[in-house]
């Protein structure tokens, strides 16, 4: 009976995650991540970035994520991409976050939109919220409160084979110790 639950759920989360996104919502997941300190200088040191307004992500015990994004160089919609992610461990509940990957070469780049791609488990991003500070990874994560600017300084998000990945959390709660690393599927235009 709660694997059925579970399934159900999964299902309407990841697919209401992803599938409504408009021209408004990705002008709006930009907005906010121009506007916080720590991922403002990326716009103008990176070549390219990807963003996904929303990524849907749940589980118990298993669980995974889905979201839709726009790929932009230049700032010209250059491609679409998918994601998808397959977590396994200990888990529960349900998130929605926006997701920015910025591309610091053409290199870099090239391997991702040569078709799929795909982030190790060594790959980290920097949880950005509102009223808080926190740094996430596979290696573990770290918090402190403070205002939405204490993460001002690039070291808290440097550049990883020529990558910097950024998250805003929308809703919802999930607590997790799990491993999975995120898949990419880019369609250029």
């Amino acid at each position: 009976m709660i694997k059925k639950l579970f399934v159900i759920f999964f299902a309407v989360f990841l697919a209401s995650a992803g599938w409504a996104a408009d021209d408004a919502d990705y002008a709006q997941a930009i907005k906010n991540f121009r506007d916080q300190p720590a991922t403002a200088p990326f716009f103008a040191e990176s070549v390219a970035y990807a963003i996904f307004p929303t990524i849907g992500k749940g589980g118990i015990g298993l669980g995974g994520a889905y979201g839709k994004g726009r790929v932009y160089k230049d700032g010209t919609h250059v491609g679409n991409v998918s994601m998808g992610q397959v977590t396994i461990g200990f888990q529960l509940g349900g998130q929605a976050y926006s997701e920015i990957i910025f591309f610091k070469n053409d290199d870099i780049f090239n391997d991702f939109s040569d078709g799929d791609f795909e982030f190790g488990a060594d790959a980290s991003a920097v949880v950005l919220t509102a009223g808080a500070q926190a740094s996430a990874s596979t290696k573990g994560s770290t918090a402190s409160a403070g205002t939405s600017d204490v993460n001002t300084d690039k070291s808290a998000a440097n550049w990883f084979r020529g990558m910097a990945v950024f998250t805003i959390a929308k809703g919802g709660l999930m607590y997790q110790a799990a491993i999975g690393g995120q898949g990419f599927d880019y369609d250029a235009l």
